[in-house]
């Protein structure tokens, strides 16, 4: 069975009704988890912990969504 990892990351937003961040320099990546139960947790409490800032957002990104298992090569490795 393959992993199924996510990544957890956030940052204050231009917009809280956007998703695009106002300094990508400052994404806080909180980082990679082996399922979605513990990346859930991690973007749980990231996000209640900056609950007063409204244009602070957490994201979870599905990476294994990203990778075609059955594909000889992913789309991003045919990127050198």
């Amino acid at each position: 069975m393959a992993q199924r990892l996510h990544l957890v990351f956030g940052g204050e937003l231009v917009d809280p009704s956007k998703n695009t961040f106002k300094d990508v320099n400052d994404i806080h990546i909180v980082g990679m988890f082996p399922d979605y139960a513990s990346a859930h947790d991690a973007w749980k409490s990231n996000a209640q912990r900056t609950v007063d800032n409204a244009h602070m957002r957490y994201f979870i990104a599905h990476l294994h969504r990203l990778r075609d298992e059955e594909a000889e090569a992913s789309s991003t490795e045919e990127l050198d």
